[in-house]
């Protein structure tokens, strides 16, 4: 049975592992171990017949970019969920420029289409030093520089994981204040509806990605990531998209299969949920053999 594959939410495939991607595209399969029992393992079909669209998760897809025309022979459906904020350095310590990134989007754009090329802008952290104005001018400058080149944005507030809470405590010692209850104040309200208004007026379709609010009421609808609709529209692959169970309690994205792991992304942002631990995940990247069956 086709399906999706998610590339991945667990860490980011198209900046650090693209040549492994394209190996196991070739080969025709991938395995993955199940993150909460490494014992088990799935092997997973990445032939072009078996998969309904790949959907590749990244802050950095220009190591893959030059190798569209590989990716689309191997595996013509698919499209990029592209996370750009503009944070200080201390909360991304690793990516290139706010400008060198948009570049890197619009030619992207350019490439495949608006569509295929959905804008994150997320999480969203309130702090002493990213407050709601900030958030204001930044998504404002990006939205500017974005318009045209893509057709949606996806939001979400920051979940504060222990794992997150423990990355962010050595900027909590140097005196970074976090608002963490604010998904939970007027203020978020304020603030969303300010960005939905930004969003509109450059022509985007604005979404949360697995929020508990409602916040249909100031334009933003609740969206999904891997959105069987936007597959469908896309490719025109039409059947009936279930939601995955894996996924929390408020995401409403289809069904797919993450070919990712954890523990594996050498970006270091501190936010992120999906690395405990910086150290370990820059070592697994530095021992990563592009030809193996596993990531």
């Amino acid at each position: 049975m086709p399906a999706v594959i998610s590339a991945s939410r667990r860490t980011d495939i198209p900046a650090f592992y693209g040549e492994w991607l394209l190996g196991r595209l070739r080969a025709g399969f991938v395995e993955v171990r199940n993150p909460y029992n490494p014992k088990q393992v799935k092997r997973v079909s990445l032939r072009a017949q078996d998969v309904d669209c790949l959907v590749l998760w990244t802050k950095n897809p220009a190591p893959l970019a030059g190798r569209l025309d590989e990716l689309e022979k191997l595996c013509p459906r698919f499209y990029f969920q592209y996370t750009l904020n503009d944070y200080p350095r201390e909360l991304e310590p690793s990516l290139a420029s706010a400008a060198e990134r948009i570049k890197t989007f619009t030619a992207l754009a350019a490439r495949l289409g608006p569509e295929r090329v959905v804008w994150r802008y997320d999480p969203v952290i309130v702090s002493s030093h990213t407050d709601a104005g900030y958030h204001r001018r930044v998504f404002a400058g990006l939205c500017d520089r974005l318009s045209g080149h893509t057709r949606r944005v996806m939001i979400s507030l920051i979940d504060y994981y222990k794992k997150t809470e423990k990355n962010l405590l050595p900027l909590q010692q140097a005196g970074w204040l976090f608002d963490k209850q604010f998904a939970n104040s007027g203020t978020a309200r304020d603030l969303l509806a300010e960005l939905a208004s930004i969003a509109r007026k450059n022509s985007m379709a604005i979404f949360t990605c697995a929020e508990p609010g409602d916040y249909s009421d100031i334009g933003i609808s609740p969206g999904a990531c891997v959105d069987g609709e936007l597959i469908t529209r896309l490719f025109g692959i039409v059947k009936k998209w279930k939601k995955d169970p894996g996924q929390r309690k408020h995401c409403r994205c289809a069904e797919s299969r993450d070919i990712g792991a954890y523990d594996s992304c050498a970006h270091g942002c501190p936010y992120c949920y999906a690395t405990r631990d910086a150290v370990k995940a820059r070592e697994h990247r530095s021992n990563h053999d592009p030809g193996a069956e596993f990531l």
